[in-house]
């Protein structure tokens, strides 16, 4: 059995990649964990100002201190009026408004507020956005493989929905009508920018991950 590390102690995200990657885990009995099984491993900070910089350092740093091949990824939201920002600040834009030990249902609603705030102005038709996510697969043996995902939409001028976090109550995928967050796992999953990512790397995780090696 093949097995992979992924570069979270969030065990949502572990299942989130086993969905996304369904037909390769029956296909090479491929074992998705997360980090939360190697204690001893430290979080690597993300330093880099790019998302494809800050999964690199988490993938590669991942794979060097546990000896098997492992995938990082890093998203956030990039809104066409304020140049792509929040961008790779997305989940800490708001700063310590919502208190630098609020859980982080109170940070979301923070950086959400925030961002309504500096949009309250902007007409509908200049409210275009994207979710983005660079997703990256190191090896031990150094080999690194980066993709990226994107899903194009609109922001709204209130969240609507709960399934889901961030900034997913205000964001509308181009030719639908509901919230990221009123759409469910299932639909969330085949369109969004890290299931997008993720069947992006499909090909490179299987040449490196099938025994055979192609």
């Amino acid at each position: 059995m093949s097995r992979l590390v992924l570069a979270t102690r969030n065990e949502h995200k572990v299942y989130e990649l086993q969905q996304i990657l369904g037909d390769l885990v029956d296909e090479l009995g491929l074992d998705i964990i997360g980090a939360s099984a190697f204690p001893g491993v430290p979080d690597v900070p993300e330093t880099e100002v790019t998302f494809a910089g800050n999964a690199r350092l988490k993938a590669v740093a991942l794979a060097a201190a546990t000896g098997l091949p492992a995938v990082a990824d890093d998203s956030g939201l990039a809104v066409e009026v304020l140049g792509g920002c929040p961008g790779v600040f997305s989940a800490r834009w708001s700063g310590t408004r919502a208190g630098v030990d609020a859980p982080r249902a109170a940070k979301d609603r923070a950086n959400l507020d925030l961002l309504l705030e500096q949009l309250a102005d902007v007409p509908d038709e200049h409210r275009r956005a994207a979710f983005v996510c660079a997703a990256v697969l190191a090896l031990p043996d150094g080999t690194v493989h980066g993709v990226e995902g994107r899903v194009e939409g609109t922001l709204q001028r209130a969240p609507r929905g709960s399934n889901g976090f961030g900034y997913d109550p205000l964001f509308v995928p181009l030719g639908d009508t509901r919230t990221m967050a009123e759409h469910s796992d299932q639909e969330k999953n085949a369109i969004s920018h890290r299931g997008n990512a993720f069947r992006a790397l499909l090909p490179v995780l299987r040449a490196a991950l099938s025994p055979s090696g192609s």
